[in-house]
């Protein structure tokens, strides 16, 4: 049995030589004062941990039998338990809970303890391989579906454009909002899709009830939130008249949200560089209408992060895409009930996790393509389900509520 193993735990003589160096793909886009901390951000508990050097090599151990079973497939044993470690671990907590059944193995937190060593020397014994990866060069059905639908609406859209489309190829400024003939389906990329709806309906407490495809690795798992602002939301954060991404692709990448806050950062894809166009209710009627898109784009604006929003009882958008915590479709099309450990809020998330909105940030951390750290993220409206007959135009709504009941007794 190992020792109990978690973020900021070093192998012996593993400490990297320049810190900097190290922490400068995952905390460059920080605030400078918590980039000099020059410490791992601990979101299990709000915690900043330093390095701490054990002896022996049993984080190498760990990271071996990660790569080796495919949940950090790009990553390499270099004795720091860091970030991706963190993620591969919760991956595989994750998958024995989810996909093997075995709920003994506790809450996914990324704990290396007692529990969870068993599994792994039962894997090692029984040579069990993560099914994860075995999509990566042959895609699910589902995968080339949903890519085949991505293609459908950019050719859709290159012959009719909408007015968001026509708006951005018009705007002067560069952005990470992409014009429709650039949008990239590489299936070497992680892409995320959108499924607005309602975005129309005047709502002052607007709902979660949007839907998000992660195609990943040839595998599709699926999430529910809101692209919308929420009017209270913005109310509080000071913002008057709510940004509303537009409809598109986009370029995101690994980044933080509350990037500045010491004591409530934590890990979100952010606008890659310069920033994504947005609408703004104008009209302040608490909804995007026609009104509202053609008084024209606003923007780049570098704030529009794709995030955590508790367990889904309340929409914390100021214009973000926001993720719930309580469920999500796994690549096997089921259900999974995530509400047994997934935080309502920040005062939780000392005994809590995130739940499912973990599951899309550790699957973004440890199988993103080793060159390129983009996320595409294409927002589409719900109509342009309609453009492949596999999905249809209810397909939105039926998957909303499969995602709302995952956990609740059949009928």
């Amino acid at each position: 049995m190992g020792t109990t193993l978690k973020l900021g735990l070093v192998d012996s003589d593993s400490i990297p030589e320049d810190l900097k160096v190290f922490f400068k793909p995952f905390h460059g886009h920080l605030a400078e004062n918590l980039r000099e901390k020059l410490q791992f951000r601990d979101e299990a508990n709000s915690e900043w941990k330093k390095f701490k050097e054990i002896k022996g090599e049993e984080v190498k151990t760990l990271q071996s039998f990660l790569i080796e079973k495919g949940f950090m497939p790009h990553s390499k044993a270099d004795g720091v338990f860091g970030y991706i470690t963190n993620a591969g671990a919760r991956l595989f907590q994750e998958y024995v809970r989810t996909v093997e059944m075995h709920s003994d193995i506790g809450k996914p937190d990324g704990i290396v303890g007692r529990k969870t060593w068993q599994h792994i020397d039962r894997w090692k014994k029984e040579g069990v391989v993560c099914e994860w990866n075995n999509h990566a060069l042959t895609p699910s059905d589902e995968y080339q579906r949903w890519m085949g639908l991505l293609e459908n609406a950019k050719t859709h859209y290159l012959n009719e454009p909408n007015m968001s489309h026509t708006h951005l190829n018009a705007f002067p400024k560069e952005s990470d909002s992409i014009k429709v003939q650039n949008w990239d389906f590489d299936p070497n990329a992680v892409h995320l899709i959108g499924i607005r709806r309602n975005q129309n309906k005047s709502q002052y407490r607007r709902d979660l009830d949007d839907v998000f495809v992660l195609l990943i690795n040839g595998m599709v798992f699926k999430f529910w939130g809101s692209t919308d602002p929420s009017p209270r939301q913005t109310e509080r954060s000071g913002f008057p008249f709510e940004a509303f991404l537009i409809e598109g692709q986009h370029k995101y990448r690994f980044g933080w949200h509350r990037r500045s806050s010491s004591s409530v950062v934590y890990k979100a894809l952010c606008p890659a560089e310069k920033g994504v166009m947005v609408y703004r209710d104008y009209e302040n009627d608490n909804a995007l209408n026609l009104a509202d898109m053609q008084s024209g784009l606003r923007g780049p604006n570098t704030t529009i992060n794709i995030h955590w929003s508790g367990i889904g009882s309340s929409n914390y958008s100021a214009g973000c895409q926001v993720i719930a915590g309580r469920s999500y479709i796994n690549h096997l099309d089921t259900p999974i009930d995530c509400q047994e450990f997934a935080a309502k809020n920040y005062s939780e998330l000392n005994t809590k996790t995130r739940g499912a909105y973990n599951v899309i940030s550790d699957l973004v951390a440890a199988y993103h393509s080793k060159d390129t750290n983009l996320v595409y993220y294409t927002l589409l409206h719900e109509s342009a389900l309609e453009l492949d007959e596999a999905f249809g135009a209810l397909y939105g709504a039926d998957t909303l509520d499969r995602l709302k009941n995952a956990g609740q007794p059949m009928v």
